[in-house]
């Protein structure tokens, strides 16, 4: 069996609950944060890694750069695919695994946003995607990495919760294993009388190990912050941004 993470019935079953309507009406916000934090000027040429249907790769178009969004859900490109063509942005929408996708020194800046990382049981795969993301990039290029963090996970952890998403219930049951290495969620959606079951699993990382693997990676330096605002990475943090810078 496929792991969850390259079964298309996962990104499409529970796309309502991954992209509902507040995480579309965050986009702008995210993005205007991202350019500042990162310095960003209109004609760069940015690469949104993991871009699923195309909420930043959609408004960054929309703001004068040159964006490729990857991703290995069909589904999810042609609908960016669709809306970029309606609204007249040319963004090039790539299909493939981004353990696999790279392109030599064509990048100002890399995205990988909203846990798009850790997905993979064998580490090496983790160091492939940030050895890819450097060779992707051009020299004194930039990534901006977003995920949850070990230290924000361990501080807000509930084994159980439940949220409704634009009508959609979505019910999550967590699970941590191997000394905090690894996070096992249980998702179940109901949706229009249907009932959805899926068990995702993330490698979690903490700043230091996550900075730890981008100098191992052969980046010059990195960042961490709280948030793409740029917020101190500390108690009060909500999530975890790495800069690295090649």
């Amino acid at each position: 069996m496929k792991p969850w993470h390259e079964q298309d019935e996962f990104w499409e079953a529970f796309e309502p609950a991954l992209f509902a309507s507040r995480h579309w009406s965050a986009t702008s916000v995210e993005v205007e944060a991202i350019i500042s934090l990162l310095q960003l000027h209109p004609g760069m040429s940015i690469l949104d890694l993991c871009c699923g249907p195309g909420r930043h790769s959609l408004e960054l178009a929309r703001r004068g750069f040159y964006v490729t969004g990857v991703d290995r859900t069909r589904r999810y490109l042609d609908k960016a695919a669709a809306q970029a063509a309606n609204e007249g942005l040319q963004i090039e929408f790539v299909q493939e695994d981004m353990r696999n996708f790279c392109r030599p020194n064509a990048f100002d800046a890399v995205l990988n946003l909203y846990t798009s990382f850790g997905y993979f049981e064998d580490p090496q795969e983790d160091r492939q995607v940030a050895t890819n993301i450097l060779r992707s990039l051009k020299p004194d290029g930039v990534l901006v990495l977003e995920i949850m963090g070990k230290e924000v996970l361990a501080r807000i952890f509930q084994e159980r919760s439940w949220h409704e998403e634009d009508g959609v219930l979505i019910l999550e049951e967590r699970k941590i294993r191997s000394g905090w290495n690894w996070i096992d969620t249980r998702w179940i959606l109901f949706q229009d009388g249907r009932r959805i079951e899926k068990t995702l699993s993330l490698r979690l990382y903490s700043a230091a190990e996550l900075t730890s693997l981008l100098a191992t990676g052969g980046f010059a330096r990195a960042e961490v912050y709280g948030d793409l605002a740029g917020s101190t990475y500390d108690h009060t943090a909500k999530r975890l941004v790495v800069v690295g810078h090649k």
